[in-house]
């Protein structure tokens, strides 16, 4: 789905089809804290795989925050050098996205650490 000038990043991507209640579950990692930027996921919501994979005609685009507990947690572990500076940097409120109101983006984050963590954010999408 990506041109070969993609390959060798570390961004992460994929294409998933919803359960018959409309649920899609994946695992990933805490994505780090750039600056200037909240911690985030991307995502998109297509009406068929197909759609999904030509990239095209997409119904809702959004993204999804974390929350700062979560974050400084992660980030005061190995692998995510900078984090932890880029976020003691930015708030919800100074970010150029959230900062118009992130009450339909924050994810509710259950977990750990040492366990993982499980973030849910329902999306409203129209028929």
């Amino acid at each position: 789905m990506y041109s070969s000038a993609a390959l060798n990043q570390n961004y992460l991507r994929g294409v998933q089809v919803s359960d018959a209640d409309g649920r899609v579950t994946f695992t990933t990692i805490v994505p780090g804290c750039y600056a200037g930027r909240w911690p985030h996921m991307h995502f998109e919501v297509f009406r068929t795989l197909a759609a999904a994979t030509s990239g095209a005609n997409d119904i809702r685009t959004s993204q999804l925050a974390l929350p700062a507990d979560v974050c400084q947690a992660v980030y005061a572990q190995s692998g995510y050098t900078g984090s932890a500076a880029n976020l003691a940097g930015v708030s919800l409120a100074s970010d150029g996205i959230f900062s118009d109101g992130v009450s339909l983006q924050l994810a509710t984050v259950t977990g750990s650490v040492a366990a993982g963590y499980a973030a849910t954010l329902q999306v409203g999408v129209a028929p």
